[in-house]
């Protein structure tokens, strides 16, 4: 039996349970891993997929969760009442996007995610809508760090950061990244959490070169369940992560179920590896779908 199996995984205080680092601490004194699962606000119609999903992980000893942030008026409302019903049951994460955002606006979302019980905000740069490509430019918070100090002038909120073990797509290299990773803690933030990657050693490297920099914060290893071909693909190519060569062939010359298998074997064999190799636990992208999600929690031992 692994020794992160779910049956070892102990059951947390509420006082273990108030913010991300709390947990990363109570795991690490316990000898355990995270498991923490992300969603995103639902699409007209697919709510029931959304909370038949997570009504699953709750039954996995969830250490958190984390809801992303769509962009305009609607899909901000549709995060928050995602947000409100999740944090009465557990830990809960708000992704918090800048991009062509004003001070005034972030402020309001911020008192907004309190209002719902949010008690972590991962501060997110974003990228600029389709229909709205000077975005950017546009807002007045430019980066994920000011959004970091920010948060950190307006409240007491837990803040965490994305992390980007092949390197952000802008960004000259990867110790640039590691100093941006440095001065995000130093304003405030206490973890980070990946971006899709497809490579344990692409994770340790970064964690190595973060440390060389003076960021020593837990950075939890954000992973997708590979369980569709072509879905996969489209989201590696939206965050500039690398589908290693004989996957993406082995993936392009299977049928459908033998696609899935095949992708879900590599992302467990990968979440094994980052948990030997340190990683403080696993996020799981679950795309408010429960099987893989759940395939994937059980098949690196973390239930």
């Amino acid at each position: 039996m692994s020794s992160i199996s779910g049956a070892e995984r102990t059951p947390l205080t509420p006082a273990q349970s108030i913010s991300v680092s709390a947990v990363l601490e109570a795991r690490m004194q316990l000898g355990q891993k995270s498991l923490s699962f992300e969603f995103f606000p639902p699409r007209e119609g697919s709510e029931e997929s959304l909370w038949r999903t997570f009504d699953s992980i709750m039954q996995l000893n969830t250490d958190f969760v984390s809801v992303t942030y769509g962009a305009g008026g609607s899909s901000q409302d549709k995060s928050l009442a995602v947000l409100e019903h999740m944090a009465g049951q557990v830990l809960t994460v708000g992704h918090l996007t800048c991009v062509g955002a004003s001070r005034a606006s972030t402020a309001i979302a911020v008192k907004n995610f309190e209002d719902v019980g949010v008690k972590s905000i991962l501060a997110l740069r974003g990228d600029s809508p389709k229909d709205q490509p000077n975005a950017l430019s546009q807002g007045e918070l430019k980066t994920a760090l000011d959004v970091v100090d920010l948060v950190h002038e307006l409240t007491s909120l837990e803040v965490g950061v994305a992390a980007f073990p092949e390197g952000h797509p802008e960004s000259p290299d990867l110790f640039h990244d590691s100093k941006v990773l440095n001065l995000k803690q130093a304003a405030g933030a206490t973890y980070a959490i990946t971006q899709l990657f497809f490579g344990a050693g692409h994770y340790t490297r970064m964690v190595d070169l973060a440390a060389q920099a003076g960021a020593t914060m837990p950075i939890i290893p954000g992973l997708m369940p590979v369980s569709n071909a072509k879905q996969l693909l489209r989201m590696a190519s939206m965050s500039g992560a690398a589908v290693p060569d004989f996957l993406a062939e082995k993936l392009s010359s299977a049928d459908e179920a033998t696609a899935r298998k095949i992708g879900m074997d590599f992302t467990i064999q990968l979440g094994r590896d980052l948990l030997d190799q340190g990683a403080p636990g696993l996020h799981i992208f679950t795309l408010n779908k429960a099987d893989a999600a759940l395939e994937l929690a059980t098949g690196v031992g973390l239930v």
